[in-house]
């Protein structure tokens, strides 16, 4: 489950879900997401959950009205708990985003992700280019010397090109575009899980995010954005070319 503790890292979720409810919540929603639990299924009662998970039914109560609100089940007396359709999960809950990151992954799941970030960063980078201060621009210089500085550590470049891509959305200075910091982490560590295998394809992508930077620096939005694109349509050359590679599978490779 690497990528789900760097994603909790990365918002700084230092609780990680310690009780016993949220662990059992944890465990259930993962099967969820990953399709163990079919959508329109019955998930096991409480009692063969409690006996599963070695608590109280109280536990597994408190970890299904966890789930409820997260909209991936529905309980109903008489009937059971069902797992509820995609459509009514809560896909911007932090929780549900780090339990898809411990996953299979699937390729439209890859490429959504990829495609709401072709249409929020480089407006970002458009904004940051007119608003970001000083304080903004040391933040930027600040992770791509960790990116320079990790090439060859992969958890540590995650880390460092996860926190580059927010601090552009934070020099936006508009609180809509960094209210979806939570998408670009989830889709920067789907995508690094596949591509940056390779830690030459670390170095390789450290002039983009240069020239992103001088753009900024420079107040120049119009090149900001187009240099952003051109770091995303690389993204989506090297992950077209995996899904392109003959029996190429995409599992969970934590």
């Amino acid at each position: 489950m690497v990528h789900e503790a760097i994603f909790y890292d990365l918002k700084k979720n230092l609780n990680l879900m310690r009780s016993l409810s949220s662990q059992v919540a944890r465990e259930i929603g993962r099967k969820i997401v990953s399709g163990k639990y079919h959508e329109g299924t019955l998930i096991e009662d409480e009692n063969y959950l409690s006996e599963k998970y070695k608590v109280s039914r109280a536990v597994v109560r408190d970890a299904a009205k966890i789930l409820v609100g997260k909209g991936l089940i529905t309980i109903r007396r008489g009937i059971g708990t069902t797992v509820m359709p995609r459509s009514n999960w809560s896909l911007l809950d932090d929780d549900v985003i780090a339990w898809h990151l411990s996953s299979p992954l699937t390729e439209k799941q890859v490429y959504n992700l990829l495609e709401l970030r072709m249409t929020i960063e480089p407006a970002a980078a458009w904004w940051a280019a007119e608003r970001a201060d000083s304080n903004d621009i040391n933040q930027l210089e600040k992770y791509y010397g960790q990116m320079k500085n990790s090439t060859s550590s992969v958890d540590d470049y995650i880390k460092a090109d996860a926190l580059f891509h927010s601090s552009i959305l934070d020099s936006s200075h508009n609180e809509y575009l960094i209210a979806f910091e939570n998408l670009i982490f989830s889709s920067l560590l789907m995508s690094i899980r596949l591509t940056n295998i390779d830690f030459d394809l670390n170095k390789k992508s450290l002039p983009l995010h240069k020239k992103i930077i001088e753009n900024i620096k420079n107040k120049n939005p119009k090149k900001a954005k187009e240099q952003m694109i051109t770091h995303l349509k690389d993204t989506e050359k090297r992950l077209k070319e995996l899904f392109d590679m003959n029996n190429f599978n995409i599992s969970n490779s934590n």
